[in-house]
């Protein structure tokens, strides 16, 4: 999709989490529940990174009428993205009162020291990013399109999908930004290889340290769930093997899906759930 036709409002989600939530909120299943907990876990300091990551790459492109609409974009990229590390601090800070333990957000923030540290390049910053963002939209994607909010609390259900649509809606900005800067496949696919495998360790330790506090790690229900989770009809493992593998190829693009249309659909079927602000 062009540059100049995509619009990323940033919205204001009209759902409480003061009250907090049950500690089993997808549906009592201790699984899922614990999954996307640690999954949340991560995204405030995160988030941050990509923000802090797209800003320093797109102060390097010439402030130009060729370059305007993507650092329009980028403006509306952070913007949404701000929002979404508001509200996963206040959903972590209610974890916390149920004595879960956030570790991975100790992990995350350590790897970005090391970053700052290295001095890395911003074009090395925004081809993390891209990575990352690659794998939130394939995610996405299989959570709105797959039912994997299925039976979940509300608000918890307009809370996961109001993020997987704007993570769809942006899943291009830091892509198209770091071919801007002039970065080339080597080098992505390389930061691809590197973000994968530290993800997939990562949101893996940490659902299972939720599960150990929570008292449910050895309970035959909760592997059972896992298992359709992953390798069930419409688990991860064979609902998103091929798209997160397709950042592989030298001629990948994120808008060759065009799934725009899923994430729209949701927004509009859910506008009373949400007030645009800009």
């Amino acid at each position: 999709m062009p540059i100049a036709a995509i619009d990323l409002p940033v919205r204001k989600l009209a759902i409480d989490l003061s009250s907090g939530f049950a500690r089993h909120w997808h549906g009592g299943d201790a699984y899922r529940s614990m999954y996307f907990n640690a999954l949340s876990m991560s995204f405030p300091v995160g988030e941050q990174f990509f923000i802090d990551s797209v800003r320093a790459g797109s102060a390097t492109l010439p402030d130009d009428d060729v370059h305007a609409p993507l650092h329009a974009l980028v403006a509306q990229f952070t913007g949404q993205e701000a929002t979404h590390r508001h509200l996963h601090g206040l959903y972590n800070r209610h974890l916390e009162r149920q004595n879960l333990r956030n570790r991975w957000q100790g992990w995350a923030q350590r790897r970005v020291d090391w970053c700052h540290a290295l001095g890395l390049s911003p074009l090395n910053l925004v081809a993390v990013t891209a990575a990352y963002e690659h794998l939130t939209a394939v995610f996405s994607d299989a959570l709105l399109r797959h039912g994997w909010m299925d039976g979940a609390d509300e608000p918890m259900q307009t809370l996961w999908r109001w993020h997987a649509s704007e993570e769809t809606e942006h899943k291009a900005v830091a892509f198209d930004l770091y071919r801007a800067m002039g970065g080339g496949n080597l080098r992505r696919m390389a930061w691809y290889l590197y973000v994968f495998a530290i993800f997939s360790l990562e949101s893996n330790v940490q659902t299972l340290l939720n599960l150990k506090r929570d008292g449910s790690l050895f309970r035959p229900r909760t592997w059972g769930s896992a298992l359709r989770f992953w390798f069930g009809r419409n688990g991860q493992l064979r609902r998103c093997t091929g798209a997160l593998l397709g950042y592989l190829r030298p001629g990948f693009h994120p808008d060759d899906d065009d799934n725009r249309a899923i994430a729209a659909q949701w927004l509009a079927q859910n506008s009373s759930r949400w007030t645009r602000v800009k």
